[in-house]
Order: structure tokens, then C-alpha cells, then sequence
């Protein structure tokens, strides 16, 4: 019986991992339906390379880091419980890529591709884990010291902090460090549009990432004993949203609307486990509310050239879930309860730190001595040309079709 409980565990989180794993085709189709046609191939080719980067990087470094587990052991060893340690490593490395994936599109376009590689091996092996090992393995005595202040301990699921905000404050570094693209804010006031290349790509990546969520979270609970609908239902409360939110108040925009369900399910991962779905619903459609306003902001009026709105979309919108989590998890607003405003907002806030001390200094070192930009003439030409030698559509650019 305890045999076949192990295997079940196994073939659950496995399925997880899986469908976490698909979700990193949505991230390359989200970028190379957003960049120009000229860098589509790299977007492609980024989100692979980051993927395998970060698999090292984790299974030698990030892993045992976190959560004190290195796998030099014979295999005989790490066959025990059917292997469960192995496939729970795959379901949290699927996370931990996930930070490289989420940079990626805020620095497309004018990054070079070798350095952003090192970037995300030192990112997913040192600074990734020193956050998430604070949060789900009580590194540090972080939730000690905010249990001992507010009472109980921050709460995050599913990574709305853990996963996205790291990821977006860290993009955010990574974005001002790296300055905008050629010719996108003009010196008379002006903005040059780059409007996206493939709104069916873009639809693709979103669908992808939305449908590939649904392991993110639900399997978050890591055994099939833990496992609940209640997860289930308010991610898809938090999508849909996220969804409406953004298709008002974006006005349509395609761009808009399809980031709208990502927005929602960044928010609701931290308190999947805990809201009514009435309140994951209004959590997701602030989350794409807020999306829409901050990425305007940023673009428009503070001139920061974040070209997917990772910071907006994973950054902000991962902290307001970590905030609602403390906030639609009480009970008295329909919630299962064992929540602290106050914890999650430090706890959010220590992350927040930790992502741009972290941010700032893996892309500021790596800036100051090798360099991070393409040079103006590669960027002019596009980074498919630059650094692969070939474009998305090779017969079409040469005349042929």
C-alpha cells in the first residue's frame, strides 16, 4: 500500500512537472509574438538555451541550496519512494527556469546572448534559491522571525512572490541596467511604436502559459493526499478576471487581453489554497487592471522599455497576490483562515529586496566586465542575424516564396 502511494505521488507531481515544463513554450510564443520579426529566432532560442542552463545550474547548486539535498548518491538511493525526490527536483526546477524565462522577455531584443545565459546560471544556482529556501524550507529563520512578530508565518503557495516577483524585480534590475532599445524614446519627446510581430503567436504563448498553470499551482500541493479543487477553481476565477479586467480597461488591445489571463493566475498563486473564488475573481481582475496602468506607465510616462511588461506583469502583479493572499484568505472575507496581513507584506517585501540586491548585482557585474548589449549595428540588424546567422523565415527575407 505504501508502495503504491509513492507511485501515485510520483506520477502526480510528474504530471505537474510536465505541464510546467510545456509552459516554457508559452513563454517563447508570448516573446516572439511581442519582438519584432527580426528577433524571433532569438526569443526561440533564448527560452531552450535559459531552460537547459538552469537545469544545471539547479541540480548541482540551487537545489542543495534551498533545501539542503544534492542527488551524488548511487542511484540505487534515489530510487527510494519510487524516485519521489527526483521527480519533486523536476517540478521545482520547472520554477526555478521559470526566472530566466521571465527576464527574457524584459530585456528582449538588444541583449547580448552568452552573457544573459551566465546571468541566468548564477540567478537560478545563488539567488533564486536563497529566496525560495527562506520561504519553503525556513532557511535563515525568516519565517520564524515573521511568525514570531505577526503571529503565523508568510504564505505563499503556488510563487505569486516567490516565483514572479523575484522574477519581475529582477527583470526590472536587469531592464534599467540595460538601458531602452535604439530609437525607442526619440530626444524630441517622442516614442518610436513596436508594435507586436504576431498576435497569433502572442495568443499561442498565452493559451500555452494559461493551460500549463493549472499544474503550477494545482500541483503545488506535491502529494495527491494534499491535492485540492479549491486550487483548481480559483485559478480559473483569477484568469477569467484577469481577462475582463484587462479587455476593459486595455480597450480591446490584443496585446492587453492576452497578458490579462497571466496577470490574474501571477496573483493567485500565493493564495490559490486559501480564497473563496469569489475573492480569487476580484484578485485576478485588479491583477490585469494593474497590469494594463503600470505598463503604460512605465513605457509612456517613466520611459523604462520593458518589452514584454515582465516587471508589471510578474513583479507587480506577483506582490499584489502576495498582498491578497493576506487580505481574501481571512476568514471573514470568505477565506480559509491561518493568514497575516502584515506577513505577507514582509514577507513579500523581503523578497522584493532580495530580487533587486540580487538583480542589481548578477547583471551590474556582468555589465562591467564583459558587457550585456549588442552593439548598435547588431541591434539595428536584429539579434537573429547577429547571433544565430539566420531569421524566423529565411526564404521568405531572401526573395524565394
Amino acid at each position: 500500500m505504501e508502495s503504491l502511494q509513492a507511485g501515485t505521488d510520483v506520477l502526480f507531481i510528474l504530471i505537474g512537472a510536465v505541464m510546467v515544463l510545456a509552459m516554457h513554450a508559452g513563454f517563447a510564443f508570448l516573446e516572439v509574438g511581442t519582438v519584432r520579426a527580426k528577433n524571433q529566432v532569438n526569443a526561440l532560442a533564448k527560452i531552450m538555451s535559459d531552460f537547459a542552463i538552469s537545469t544545471i545550474a539547479y541540480f548541482f547548486i540551487g537545489y542543495s541550496l534551498a533545501y539542503g539535498i544534492d542527488f551524488f548518491s548511487g542511484a540505487q538511493a534515489l530510487q527510494d519512494k519510487n524516485g519521489y525526490e527526483l521527480v519533486k527536483f523536476f517540478f521545482l526546477l520547472t520554477f526555478a527556469a521559470a526566472i530566466p524565462a521571465i527576464i527574457s522577455g524584459g530585456i528582449a531584443e538588444r541583449a547580448r546572448f552568452y552573457p544573459q545565459l551566465l546571468a541566468s546560471f548564477v540567478i537560478v544556482s545563488l539567488v533564486y534559491p536563497f529566496f525560495e529556501g527562506m520561504t519553503w524550507n525556513g532557511n535563515l529563520g525568516m519565517q520564524s522571525f515573521i511568525e514570531g512578530l505577526f503571529g503565523l508565518p508568510f504564505h505563499d503557495f503556488a510563487g505569486s512572490v516567490v516565483v514572479h516577483a523575484v522574477g519581475g524585480w529582477i527583470a526590472l534590475a536587469a531592464v534599467l541596467l540595460l538601458g531602452s532599445r535604439a530609437g525607442r524614446y526619440r530626444k524630441d519627446g517622442s516614442i518610436t511604436a513596436h508594435p507586436p510581430s504576431s498576435i497569433p503567436f502572442l495568443s499561442l504563448g498565452a493559451w500555452t502559459l494559461t493551460v500549463g498553470w493549472f499544474g503550477f499551482n494545482v500541483m503545488s500541493a506535491q502529494t495527491v493526499e494534499a491535492v485540492s479543487g479549491l486550487v483548481a477553481l480559483n485559478s480559473l476565477m483569477a484568469m477569467v478576471g484577469g481577462i475582463l479586467a484587462a479587455l476593459v480597461v486595455g480597450k480591446n488591445d490584443p496585446g492587453f487581453l492576452h497578458n490579462g489571463p497571466l496577470a490574474g493566475l501571477v496573483a493567485v498563486c500565493a493564495g490559490s489554497d486559501l480564497m473563496h473564488p469569489i475573492g480569487a475573481l476580484i484578485t485576478g481582475g485588479v491583477a490585469g487592471a494593474l497590469f494594463v496602468y503600470a505598463f503604460t506607465l512605465t513605457q509612456n510616462k517613466w520611459r523604462i522599455d520593458d518589452v514584454l511588461g515582465v516587471w508589471p506583469l510578474h513583479g507587480l502583479c506577483g506582490l499584489w497576490g502576495g498582498l491578497a493572499a493576506g487580505i481574501f484568505g481571512l476568514e471573514a472575507l470568505g477565506g480559509m483562515g491561518g493568514v497575516s496581513f502584515m506577513a505577507q507584506l514582509v514577507g513579500s517585501l523581503i523578497g522584493i529586496s532580495v530580487a533587486l540586491v540580487g538583480g542589481f548585482a548578477v547583471y551590474g557585474l556582468i555589465k562591467l566586465l564583459i558587457g550585456l548589449r549588442l552593439s548598435e549595428e547588431q541591434e539595428y540588424r536584429g539579434a537573429d542575424l547577429s547571433i544565430h546567422n539566420i531569421t524566423a523565415q529565411p526564404d521568405y527575407n531572401r526573395g524565394e516564396v
